[in-house]
């Protein structure tokens, strides 16, 4: 069963959608970006039917100033508060609820690695973290790729034999090779959101699962990072998980790498 719910997040109402389930795990979907509660193309949506009819609970809601919820905008940095309280609302609106797993991709991933620490989250799946300075949604200065995916780029490149036939019949422009190579070549820089996120996960003491498409800019770029010496201490913390599949749908859209999200968090709930 589905139903709407709203409730407050400091002076401001915000609105959420409950798909109840019998178990007492439940799941909270956190959005990325500005995308509203039913996600893109209704993702979010089908993600908790599926787990509701899995008998898992699952909450979902607006932040304040995105679609149905009052407030202003203020980007996923200013979110924990209404992390917090959709948390409060989801134990309120599903009382068999004793557990609660939180799911967020993108921007929503890396705020609830930055604040979950002091909060009712018994689990943590957190899928393509966002860490580069500037916010995803900003589409006039669009971030340059990373170290990462500009190396794993040439690495596909040069695995293709048709490459070569290109670079030897002049097709390929040897300037813009070179400038593509010294690009990839450089030391991957680490931005203040992502020494933030390192500081924060080695801190977190709850499973965490962090789940990644790997020809996913956003998520290669955030595996450049996870390999540096910044998040050595999450790596070596036994409950941080990591798995990967090899999609380069950012939101797992694909059928493949849908099941398989579908799959890993139904895991995730069965063992809270």
């Amino acid at each position: 069963m589905r139903r709407m719910t709203s409730f407050m997040c400091g002076a401001y109402r915000l609105v959420g959608t409950l798909d109840e389930g019998t178990s007492d795990v439940g799941l909270l979907i956190v959005s990325g970006g500005n995308e509203i509660r039913s996600g893109a193309f209704g993702s979010q949506s089908a993600l908790a039917a599926h787990m509701a009819n899995a008998g898992f609970s699952t909450f979902r809601y607006d932040r304040r100033g995105i679609g149905e919820s009052e407030g202003q905008n203020e980007g996923f940095e200013a979110s924990a508060e209404d992390i917090a309280a959709a948390l409060a609302a989801f134990r309120q609106s599903a009382p068999q609820v004793k557990r609660v797993v939180a799911f967020g991709n993108c921007d929503a991933a890396t705020a609830l690695g930055l604040f979950n620490r002091g909060t009712p989250i018994d689990g943590l799946i957190l899928a393509n973290p966002w860490i580069i300075e500037s916010t995803p949604t900003d589409t006039e200065q669009p971030a340059a790729p990373s170290a990462t995916a500009i190396r794993a780029r040439y690495w596909a490149r040069l695995k293709n034999p048709r490459s070569l036939l290109d670079l030897l019949s002049g097709k390929i422009d040897l300037r813009k090779l070179a400038d593509g190579l010294a690009s990839a070549a450089r030391k991957e820089p680490m931005s203040g959101l992502s020494v933030r996120l390192a500081t924060s996960l080695a801190q977190t003491s709850v499973p965490t699962l962090l789940l990644i498409a790997r020809r996913d800019t956003t998520a290669m770029a955030f595996m450049g990072a996870w390999h540096s010496a910044a998040f050595a201490d999450a790596r070596a913390l036994a409950h941080i998980q990591v798995d990967q599949f090899d999609t380069a749908s950012h939101g797992f859209a694909d059928d493949a790498s849908r099941r398989w999200l579908y799959d890993l968090i139904q895991e995730s709930l069965q063992r809270a």
